[in-house]
């Protein structure tokens, strides 16, 4: 089995090896035809390249002038793009002229107010448009020929086209930039923008003239009144765009220029309306040349008329002139154009208010000064929210120069009141029958008005700010409360000095110098009792100061004139020693008799020679009289009546008839009944009548010996 197995294996190893053999044979057979192949296409590739050289060589000269060509048709295109841009925007701007035209025949011809403002919007569209249009040819037109030289710069360098069509672009580039240069000028300052210009200028200032203030007369008495609208929104809108495209056409100054002016007038006219001739008076010569009732109405006007113009005609055109110019230059200019309007204005109240303060110092000025003053701190908030900002710096600090202004004349018209009561004191003789003088019936009805309501709060406040402005910021003001209740009295205390003064020169007659203390001092307590000024310094301080001083004048005056006169009835000396009735009887007689002498004596010397004007005050001082000398007389005659019988003399009756008529005479001269504001309890005020009492001291009243 081993011997057959090597056998066997031993043949196939052989047959391998033969068949390994012949394809070892095949194999170098193959390797040898291709290299021989190999060897043929060595040949070959020899021959393709050097054709591929050849023919590289021919093409290069091809490829430069295609890769030439590509870049003079970018250049060209780069050049003639914005060219041919630039042409169809002068085509657009010969579009829009026509167009402009077309519009403003339509506009020229529309009688409708609100269809023509419709039209005016368009019309300004097309402005604008042109502007733009204007705009970019002057823009890209120098870059556009900049761009066309370069390209025929490049083509007559490079020789890239002939000679002949050179010179046919440089013309065309030459006639170009002249066109550019005469025509953009000629559009932007000579053609139909410039006339559009022009046309909406005119529009611009048609518009706004016909925007008025309405009912203005009726606004007076609107003390409340806060500004409305002027013009409709259409108005506005047309406004706006129109100052926005004459802004943006370098016509800002005309654009403002024409709305100050004409706002100017409109304001003014409408004021002019409510007839304000008293404005032209204002230096204060003029003004104390003035009639005191014109005065008066001149500065009542002025308080309505200015409270008018800040609350409602300034608050309106304020509104108006941000609603028209406040998208110009971002907002930066409508609030001078609004000053500028109202400045002129403004100036004018302000000069007639400065008069005032800088005319004379008469005391019943001093009621108007606070009337103004009051309204300005009134009008205070809503003058600085209307000239807020730098632009109304000026008018605001002008403002508050007329509030001093007011504030210094106030201060110094009341206190020199209180220097002319003073220096009266020796100035004039008192009245020569003993009634109230003139000057203290004056300073009393002054003084009840100026503490009324409606001028002491604006009179504290002067003294106070008069006081800081004196003293300092930091100064003590701990007496600011009592600081005008402190001037009332320092007042009143110059009148009671005055009134002792004139008290004092009634040297000749006491019982005239008693009569005209009473009197005095007895009007200054009732008309000062029961008032705000009563209330002010202390129903004490009253009675202490005044109706005392008036009761013991009283009993001073009945003590003098009647009292020796009831003496005269004593009877005492008759009981001291023992007389016989024939003599007692005719001691008794001799009494009466001299009593009747002195009666008659006292009726006849003192009728008509002094005054108790005051009712109540007459008839308690009748009451006093007739029952101090009738009860005496009366008393006399009842002890006396069996020594005194069948004698004639005259009745109890009989006297206080007489004392009736004496002091039924005592009424005085030129008492009038009129029942006015300050001998009211109630204190109510009534303008006519308050009006009437301070203003019966006129100005030659206050020159005169009362003051």
């Amino acid at each position: 089995m081993a011997y057959y197995y090597n056998a066997d294996q031993e043949s196939s190893s052989l047959v391998k090896l033969e068949l390994a053999c012949s394809d070892l044979k095949i194999l170098l057979k193959n390797s040898a035809k291709m290299e021989q192949n190999l060897g043929k296409m060595d040949k070959k590739f020899d021959l393709i390249e050097e054709a591929l050289s050849t023919a590289s060589k021919r093409v290069a000269p091809l490829q430069s002038s295609a890769m030439a060509a590509k870049a003079l048709e970018t250049r060209i295109n780069r050049a003639v793009t914005p060219a041919l841009a630039l042409l169809d925007s002068f085509k657009l701007s010969d579009s829009l002229q026509e167009k402009i035209t077309e519009l403003y025949d339509e506009l020229s011809a529309e009688m409708t107010e609100r269809k023509r403002l419709k039209k005016m919007i368009k019309y300004v569209d097309c402005v604008d448009q042109l502007n733009m249009a204007i705009n970019t040819i002057s823009e890209e037109g120098e870059p556009v020929i900049q761009r066309l030289q370069e390209v025929v710069e490049f083509l007559s360098r490079t020789k890239a086209t002939d000679q002949n069509r050179t010179d046919r672009l440089r013309e065309t580039v030459i006639t170009l930039k002249a066109l550019y240069e005469t025509e953009v000028d000629a559009m932007r300052f000579e053609g139909s923008l410039d006339q559009a210009l022009s046309n909406l200028q005119d529009e611009y200032e048609r518009i706004l003239q016909q925007i008025k203030h309405q009912n203005i007369e009726q606004k007076v008495d609107e003390t409340e009144k806060i500004g409305s609208d002027l013009a409709t929104e259409l108005e506005v809108e047309v406004l706006r765009r129109i100052s926005e495209t004459l802004a943006a056409n370098d016509c800002l100054d005309i654009c403002i220029d024409i709305y100050v002016k004409v706002r100017y007038r409109r304001v003014a006219k409408a004021l002019m309306r409510l007839n304000p001739d008293y404005l032209r008076t204002y230096t204060p010569e003029e003004i104390d040349e003035m009639e005191w009732e014109s005065l008066e109405t001149a500065i009542a006007l002025w308080i309505q008329h200015f409270k008018l113009a800040v609350k409602d005609v300034f608050v309106s055109e304020k509104k108006l002139c941000s609603q028209v110019l406040g998208g110009v230059m971002e907002g930066l200019i409508w609030t001078e154009c609004f000053v500028k309007i109202a400045d002129k204005i403004m100036a004018v109240f302000f000069r007639f208010g400065e008069g005032v303060t800088r005319s004379s110092k008469e005391p019943q000025k001093l009621f108007k000064l606070l009337d103004m003053f009051d309204s300005l701190e009134n009008l205070k908030p809503q003058f600085s929210e209307v000239f807020d900002g730098e632009s109304g710096a000026d008018i605001c600090c002008r403002f508050r120069e007329l509030e001093k202004l007011l504030i210094h004349a106030s201060s110094k018209v009341f206190w020199e009141f209180g220097l002319q009561i003073e220096g009266n004191s020796d100035g004039f003789p008192p009245p020569r029958d003993g009634s109230v003088p003139k000057l203290i019936r004056y300073a009393i009805n002054y003084l009840k008005y100026l503490a009324t309501e409606d001028y002491s709060l604006s009179m504290e406040k002067v003294l106070q700010t008069e006081q800081i402005w004196k003293s300092g910021v930091l100064s003590n003001r701990g007496n600011d409360d009592n600081l005008f209740r402190d001037a009332i009295s320092n007042v009143m205390e110059a009148l009671q000095r005055n009134i002792e003064s004139k008290r004092r020169r009634y040297r000749d007659n006491q019982i005239l110098s008693y009569v005209f203390s009473m009197n005095t001092y007895w009007y200054i307590y009732m008309r000062s009792r029961n008032t705000e000024i009563g209330k002010l310094l202390g129903d004490q301080y009253m009675k202490r100061k005044y109706k005392a001083v008036a009761e013991e004048s009283a009993y001073l005056y009945q003590k003098q004139a009647w009292g020796n006169l009831t003496k005269l009835l004593d009877t005492e000396d008759l009981l001291k020693e023992e007389k016989s009735k024939e003599e007692t009887g005719k001691l008794m007689r001799e009494k009466v008799e001299a009593f009747t002498t002195g009666f008659d004596e006292i009726l006849q010397t003192q009728r008509g020679v002094y005054a108790i004007p005051d009712g109540d005050l007459r008839e308690q001082m009748r009451e006093a009289t007739v029952k101090l000398v009738v009860s005496a007389y009366t008393e006399f005659l009842n002890s006396s009546s069996t020594t005194l019988r069948g004698r004639s003399f005259l009745s109890p009756e009989a006297i206080e008839g007489r004392l009736n008529k004496f002091f039924d005479a005592a009424v005085g001269k030129g008492v009038s009944n009129r029942r006015d504001y300050f001998n009211d309890p109630s204190g109510q005020r009534s303008s006519t009548s308050a009006e009437a009492d301070i203003k019966g001291f006129q100005r030659s009243g206050s020159r005169t010996s009362d003051v």
